[in-house]
């Protein structure tokens, strides 16, 4: 059976989006190792899971590649992978979705990510999306949390959890001291 996997950064204090909205992420301690780490992640998974605002965001800049011409060799390798991989977006408003291997879901949410998890393959990767991941953690749907925690306090933005109203036992299973000051924790969830 496939995991659905959350995998996020935060700040120190919890906000997984700075008080200025999902485009202000300055605080994370992104570096040659995080990108390491990502690449470990993401190599685990063969679908992506977004909600709308987060795919539109990622279509924008990634289905053509990174804009910028003096893309680093990690942002062309991540360019490539997301381009190949299945992207799965939920979404009440869209009516369609336009990038390679996307496929819009509108309803049914629950027994959707069920499903997927009885298909073949890798697992699927939540990256990014948190309000979408809040909603699946009120479900109890996600399987493992990857969270990247950067040494840094934002005093307010998007907490990382929000809506729990059932307790989730979580098991620590992975944590990484990275040279920037950042920690990886993976935590799976027990059932």
């Amino acid at each position: 059976m496939r995991k659905l996997v959350l995998f996020l950064h935060a700040s120190l204090d919890g906000f997984v989006e700075g008080p200025n909205g999902k485009m202000d992420i300055g605080y994370i301690s992104y570096d040659a190792d995080l990108e390491k780490h990502a690449k470990e992640i993401l190599s685990t998974a063969d679908t992506v899971i977004w909600g709308r605002g987060t795919y539109q965001m990622m279509y924008s800049y990634w289905s053509s590649g990174p804009s910028n011409p003096s893309a680093s060799q990690y942002e062309l390798d991540h360019a490539e992978w997301i381009e190949k991989t299945a992207k799965i977006v939920f979404s009440k408003t869209l009516e369609k979705v336009d990038w390679n291997n996307s496929r819009l879901v509108k309803e049914n949410v629950e027994e959707e990510i069920k499903n997927l998890k009885e298909q073949p393959g890798k697992d699927m990767v939540i990256l990014g999306s948190p309000r979408f991941a809040h909603y699946l953690m009120q479900l109890d749907l996600i399987d493992e949390y990857k969270i990247t925690v950067s040494p840094v306090l934002i005093g307010s933005g998007l907490p990382l959890f929000q809506g729990i109203e059932e307790k989730i036992t979580l098991k620590l299973i992975e944590n990484k001291t990275f040279d920037s000051g950042a920690i990886g924790l993976v935590y799976q969830t027990v059932r």
